[in-house]
C-alpha cells in the first residue's frame, strides 16, 4: 500500500499536535523530495519548533547493497525494496544546510555522539 504525499501530511499533522501538546517529537523518513523536507520545515515554524534536519547516508555502495539485501523484517505482510528499486528511485538533492551522518564503518555509538554534539552546537 503507497501512501504518498498522504502519508506525510499524516505524519505532520500527528507531529504538529503532539509539538503543541509539549512532546518533543522524531520523525524518521526518508523524504526523497524537496517537498517532503519542506512539510517538515513548514509545520516546525507553524509550531515555533526547532528543526534539526539530519540526512542519513552509507557512502560505501557496497556496504549499502549487503545491508539491503540481507535485512529482514518483523512486520508481516512489509515488502521490502530491492537494491534495484532503491537505486531508482528519484532521490532529490538538499537544497539548504543539513546534518550528514555517513554510517559507513561507523558505530551507532560514534553516530549518536556525532548527532548529539551537532544538536548542542547549533541550539
Amino acid at each position: 500500500l503507497a501512501v504518498g504525499a498522504t502519508g506525510y501530511e499524516i505524519a505532520n499533522a500527528l507531529a504538529a499536535d503532539n509539538v503543541m501538546l509539549g512532546r518533543p517529537v522524531v520523525a524518521d523518513c526518508v523524504n526523497p523530495v524537496l517537498a517532503s523536507r519542506n512539510g517538515w520545515r513548514e509545520t516546525a515554524l507553524r509550531c515555533s519548533a526547532r528543526l534539526v534536519e539530519v540526512e542519513i547516508i552509507c557512502s560505501d555502495v557496497a556496504e549499502h547493497r549487503r545491508r539491503v539485501e540481507n535485512r529482514v523484517t518483523d512486520i508481516e505482510g512489509l515488502v521490502l525494496p530491492a537494491w534495484d528499486e532503491i537505486t531508482s528511485k528519484l532521490y532529490e538533492p538538499w537544497d539548504r544546510a543539513h546534518f550528514v551522518l555517513d554510517t559507513a564503518g561507523t558505530s551507532v555509538d560514534r553516530l549518536v555522539d556525532e548527532l548529539e554534539a551537532y544538536i548542542v552546537r547549533t541550539t
